[in-house]
């Protein structure tokens, strides 16, 4: 029926799946914009055009939010935040090793066969790439690093409007505001204010025409997934196979349940929960969580390091976590989304658009405690802290996290290691920066915070020593908190588990024992293949350390592993036990 979510996703579909359609239309469904774009002649057409991209998730210049204020976790708040690039890292446009160049150069090459597909002539769109390279290049020199912005205290600088209006006032700010459909406020986050400056400057600087270019670069390049195949093929050629190794395209259907799972992400959950999630997985998964939870508890008190007065603290926000487990108790509303048969881009912009709006309207309303971040679709989970919350959607509870046919040393290790993962967010480097309401506030007596940076400090060294490249290392530092989480989830999964009957009753499995299944279960969770490519773009970009240190990098610091298998000195995995890092 016309309006239903099902319509909705079956329509989208449709649309996505129509190739005789999208390849008959070419650019032209984008053309109107395009125009739009080289119609532009003064810095507020300019300022309008920024909207309207903005509202299509499409960040050039820079990019905008709305978030829970850090240190105001019940109000919501405007922030605006550095963006503008095509490449992934401003560590892209600046890191001069060879590999660095080439993919500077495979990145302008990228620009000008998108410049040619959108009309114009080889010359003229060799000479815009450049244009646009040296554009984004300074917008990458005015950015903050990846490591920086971890320190949420960084990235927090709440303004006035006025004031904002004031210290950069070469963009008419309430033409902003007014062109993305924001309600009004009288503050926001500028998170990154010498961003802001640059980019004030450079809107002086930098010429109409070199603007356009930009402009409409970005247009035709996040379209491009969603056009002809001459489009599609590009686009997969540089951001798929340049940045990442990728040898060949996925699947169309693939492709297009991927941008369903944005566009239409809880519409299609409902379908997804119907058939594949079971109800008792979900209890089961709620046991274990108590137990994680528990097991940290206990850990908390057996602290050496911290102070009594911190543990109080501590054991607060551990035991006001609030739990969500596979999809939200209140559907989104989609009610307001149109979308039919007609172009895949249209659809997707549509539902994009929509996606802003809801975003934007969350200015002075109440926190939605119930909103999820993930779809129930999603193979993931997270912790956030402005809510001190952990959620694990449906999609996760499956092998190899989750089965449930398994032994409880597989899905302790697993799931169980997910779930202290998530829970240890809380109090990683940046976590534990938040209170018990999900505010930035220093709950941490000085001592207790100095402890915590030395042992902190234990694991950025050990980290930045793991270097599967020539010349590159994982970043300690940027992979800090994801390095804890992982350590700090496997230990207290590890206590949990040996509160259960199979630990307790000590029988082998296959000639393993249960503390060896545990360990093996979850090393089973992070086996996997890395091409060269995407090596590098994980050891610039995520905060993930590479998935074969998610494993040897924290077994090395358990002496429950050592004991399992009984590692000795001289053998790979042997660490002297001064030498190993303990927090949690």
């Amino acid at each position: 029926a016309k309006g239903t979510n099902t319509q909705k996703v079956g329509d989208f579909w449709a649309s996505a799946m129509d190739t005789v359609a999208i390849e008959k239309a070419g650019i032209s469904t984008i053309q109107p914009q395009i125009d739009k774009i080289n119609a532009m002649q003064t810095k507020d057409d300019l300022i309008k055009m920024t909207a309207a991209l903005h509202r299509n998730f499409n960040f050039v210049m820079f990019s905008a939010f709305v978030t829970q204020d850090a240190m105001n976790s019940t109000e919501q708040i405007f922030n605006i935040f550095q963006g503008g690039l095509g490449l992934p890292d401003k560590d892209y446009y600046l890191r001069n090793d060879e590999k660095g160049k080439q993919l500077r150069a495979d990145y302008i090459a990228h620009i000008k066969n998108v410049m040619v597909l959108a009309g114009k002539d080889e010359a003229t769109a060799a000479q815009q790439a450049d244009v646009i390279m040296d554009l984004e290049t300074n917008l990458a020199k005015a950015s903050m690093d990846r490591v920086m912005m971890r320190d949420p205290y960084a990235i927090y600088h709440k303004q006035t409007t006025d004031e904002l209006v004031n210290n950069y006032n070469s963009i008419n700010w309430n033409l902003y505001f007014t062109e993305i459909k924001s309600p009004a406020f009288a503050s926001l986050n500028v998170s990154q204010p010498e961003f802001f400056s640059a980019l004030n400057n450079m809107l002086n600087s930098v010429s109409m025409d070199d603007w356009k270019t930009y402009f409409t670069f970005h247009l035709a390049d996040a379209a491009s997934p969603y056009l002809s195949s001459a489009f599609v093929k590009e686009n997969f050629n540089f951001y798929e196979n340049k940045l990442s190794g990728s040898k060949q395209m996925k699947p169309r259907w693939k492709s297009v349940c991927e941008t369903a799972d944005f566009a239409l992400g809880e519409a299609l959950g409902q379908e997804y929960v119907k058939v594949a999630f079971s109800e008792e997985s979900k209890q089961r998964m709620q046991k274990m969580i108590t137990d994680i939870k528990a097991s940290f508890s206990e850990r908390i008190n057996q602290l050496d390091w911290m102070s009594d007065s911190t543990k109080l603290f501590a054991q607060k926000k551990l035991n006001t976590i609030m739990v969500k487990v596979a999809y939200p108790d209140k559907w989104r509303d989609y009610s307001k989304l149109d979308i039919d048969r007609g172009p895949y881009v249209l659809n997707v912009m549509k539902s994009l658009e929509f996606e802003a709006q809801r975003n934007l309207d969350k200015i002075g309303k109440p926190v939605d405690k119930g909103e999820w971040g993930m779809t129930p679709q999603t193979v993931n989970a997270y912790y956030n802290p402005s809510n001190n919350e952990i959620v694990f959607p449906a999609a996760i509870l499956q092998p190899p996290f989750f089965d449930p046919k398994a032994d409880d040393a597989i899905n302790y290790a697993a799931i169980g290691a997910v779930i202290g993962h998530e829970i240890t967010h809380g109090f990683d480097d940046e976590g534990r920066q938040f209170d018990a309401e999900g505010n930035l506030k220093q709950w941490w007596t000085g001592t207790d915070d100095n402890l915590f940076r030395e042992r902190a400090n234990v694991v950025v060294t050990q980290y930045g020593n793991y270097c599967p490249m020539d010349s590159m290392c994982v970043n300690g530092s940027l992979t800090l908190g994801e390095n804890i989480a992982d350590f700090g989830g496997l230990t207290i999964a590890y206590y949990a588990f040996m509160k259960t009957e199979q630990a307790k009753a000590n029988k082998s499995i296959d000639g393993f024992t249960p503390q060896q299944r545990f360990f093996i279960g979850f090393a089973r969770i992070w086996a996997g293949a890395y091409r060269d490519e995407a090596m590098r773009n994980q050891l610039m970009t995520n905060p993930h350390s590479p998935g074969m240190y998610r494993v040897n990098g924290v077994v090395y610091n358990m002496p429950e592993f050592y004991a399992a298998f009984a590692v000795k000195e001289g053998d790979k995995l042997y660490r002297a036990e001064t030498d190993r890092a303990k927090i949690w």
